[in-house]
């Protein structure tokens, strides 16, 4: 973040009264709980750690809610809420309708350095970094098994705020534990772009091998990130290995997803659905390996799931009380997917429709559809007159809900707030990620793996595809249809090389109505021009 002020942190993050479901800790006395003595009891290091999970999901914990970083809309600018714009409004897989700046630059890939979601973005990740630095710092060295584990949990969790920030921006600015408390002007593992992205993932893949069998067995207490979670980040990583460094590692993601399934920890839910409902967390969910955790009652705040379904809902045709069941402060008429992307999810029509023609009119939520993952409505019209026309216009997306997966009130039910958790790595990707992994290396039994995620979403074979049909836009595109709106697609469109080129277009892509190609260097997003202003140490990124 612009310039990185290690001061008092913990002392801060424990003036917490309720954190992330089961990291859900109050102090006795907060007073009394200060830097020196952190380390005295794992209780006061729980709380501790609390706060950097909790950064990467609401505006923040100070006194009386003050957010962590001062914006003229906290929930606005959270991780969760910047972390999805960026990687789906900016894809064929969703548009916005709102006039807030930023928002129109990044429906048509026109964005500069100035854009506020990156900079808000950017000094968010480095801020998770910040906090995770100061409790690894104060952790080190204690022998604590629970304590040390912690401390790994805390590695975890920076070694994620890199990881999204490498794939993200490239070669952000970077700090650890070593590094001076106090006022400091970080510096990029390299000024030159390519090699520090490649000097980031390096680190990144080795503190996770590092970390992997300290942390806690696959399972032990979700939401808390555990070796599964590990595994998983570490197969994403080297599956987007050729974007980074220019050399592929598929094999070492094929090893990583293995281990996640050879666990026998994790399946597919029964129901697609089931993943994207209020009872999603892993006591109900056996296909949920790790989340960002939200809570009606004791995770307030207009960001996460609660975000995603809001601003994909309207009065008229994807009602509160019909899908969602959010009731107060409802349906912000914003979020919406494109035909384009209809035609993806849809594009197997012998599948989908036993051959048929897509009846666009007469079933306008698809529920003649085989395939259990089209959660989408028509609105006025499937084409979007303008890329800053109304949220009436395209299709719309509820594939989210503040509702079980039967239909009944979650738990902690508010009427505002969602308590559906916000999925980071989940079965069905482990499969997929290792399919495209044999593929690439031409191993023919990645059909194995698509099968069974399609099986699960046909439910039965009637989905299944011959090994002659499986290519890498096939790929893509099932990947597509099993992560939409997940915040995964303009990872998967980059590593495909259609993100910006490889003539894929979509509705208002460069400002086109039927959308043009934009240049190369738009595949990253630049060091956002607060950053390049406060600090005097980091070079502009490339083409910016």
């Amino acid at each position: 973040m612009n310039k990185i002020i290690i001061m008092g942190i913990l002392l801060s993050s424990l003036m917490i009264s309720s954190c992330v479901k089961d990291l859900d800790v109050t102090p006795v006395d907060p007073n009394k709980i200060l830097a020196g003595n952190l380390n005295d009891d794992p209780a006061y290091m729980k709380q501790a750690l609390a706060k950097v999970y909790a950064s990467f999901t609401i505006s923040g914990q100070g006194a009386n809610g003050g957010d962590d970083i001062s914006a003229s809309d906290g929930n606005f600018f959270t991780t969760t809420r910047a972390l999805w714009n960026l990687q789906e409004i900016t894809t064929d897989e969703a548009i916005c309708a709102w006039g807030d700046v930023g928002i129109a630059d990044l429906n048509t890939q026109t964005w500069s350095k100035q854009n506020p979601f990156l900079t808000a973005l950017y000094q968010r990740l480095s801020l998770s970094v910040t906090y995770a630095n100061e409790f690894i710092r104060n952790s080190a060295g204690n022998t604590d098994p629970t304590m040390m584990r912690y401390n790994a949990e805390a590695r975890y969790l920076r070694a994620l705020a890199y990881a999204w920030s490498m794939d993200l921006f490239g070669n952000p600015a970077f700090t650890t534990e070593a590094d001076a408390v106090g006022k400091v002007f970080p510096k990029q593992l390299d000024p030159d772009f390519t090699v520090g992205r490649a000097k980031l993932f390096n680190y990144v893949v080795s503190e996770l091998k590092d970390i992997e069998t300290k942390l806690g067995e696959p399972g032990f207490s979700y939401p808390q990130a555990d070796q599964a979670a590990c595994w998983m980040l570490l197969a994403r990583v080297y599956l987007n290995a050729e974007v980074y460094t220019g050399t592929p590692k598929y094999d070492s993601c094929k090893y990583y997803c293995n281990q996640v399934i050879t666990s026998g920890k994790y399946s597919l839910a029964t129901k697609y659905r089931q993943n994207f409902s209020a009872d999603n967390d892993a006591a109900n969910n056996p296909e949920m390996i790790f989340a960002f955790a939200y809570d009606g009652v004791n995770t307030q705040g207009y960001t996460g799931t609660t975000f995603i379904i809001e601003s994909s809902s309207d009065a008229r045709y994807i009602r509160a009380e019909d899908f969602h069941g959010l009731t107060s402060n409802t349906n912000w008429n914003g979020n919406r997917t494109k035909k384009q992307f209809l035609f993806t999810l849809l594009g197997d029509t012998t599948a989908v429709y036993g051959g048929n023609p897509i009846p666009w009119t007469t079933d306008t939520m698809f529920v003649q559809c085989k395939d259990t993952r089209v959660l989408c409505k028509v609105k006025k019209q499937v084409d979007i007159p303008s890329a800053s026309s109304s949220g009436d216009y395209g299709i719309g997306v509820y594939k989210f809900t503040a509702k079980n997966t039967d239909g009944s009130q979650a738990a902690n039910y508010s009427t505002a707030f969602a308590s559906t958790d916000f999925p980071i790595f989940r079965y069905a990707d482990a499969l997929l990620m290792l399919a495209e992994s044999k593929f690439r290396l031409g191993d023919a039994s990645a059909i194995d793996q698509v099968n069974a995620v399609r099986a699960r979403a046909f439910g039965g074979t009637i989905g299944n595809i011959t090994a002659d049909k499986l290519t890498a836009d096939f790929l893509l595109a099932e990947r597509g249809r099993e992560f939409y709106y997940e915040a995964q697609r303009r990872t998967d469109l980059v590593r495909f090389g259609k993100f910006t080129d490889g003539n894929y277009n979509w509705a208002w892509k460069g400002g086109a109505i039927n959308g043009t190609n934009t240049d190369k260097h738009l595949n990253v997003f630049p060091i956002p021009g607060d950053e390049l202003s406060a600090n005097p140490n980091i070079i502009p990124t490339p083409g910016y």
